[in-house]
């Protein structure tokens, strides 16, 4: 069985035992937190959809690695370096439970 969650403006498939990157929420490392899932799926390969929760656990936080942007206009003398690092958080997906 596997849930679909939307979590920072994005969408997941997510199995219990897996760990993802998400968006950087607002919990501390060994946290629980839950997700109301999108839809689920059965094992028998039909697609349902089912009122349910997905529980998972923050295992760490930090930051990808640094995304360089550089501006340049030609015979302007205009050149710019700007370097970004998103925020994420790690869960590990514990459950997911049907109401």
């Amino acid at each position: 069985m596997y849930a679909v969650i939307q979590t920072g403006g994005k969408q997941y498939v997510v199995k219990p035992g897996m760990k993802i990157r998400i968006e950087s929420i607002k919990a501390s490392e060994g946290q629980t937190v839950e997700f109301e899932p999108i839809m689920l799926r059965k094992d028998d390969g039909n697609m349902e959809f089912y009122k349910g929760k997905v529980i998972a656990q923050v295992v760490a936080k930090g930051k990808h690695k640094k995304v360089h942007i550089f501006k340049f206009r030609a015979k302007k003398n205009y050149k710019r370096w700007v370097g970004h690092r998103q925020p994420y958080t790690e869960i590990l997906i514990k459950e997911i439970k049907e109401v």
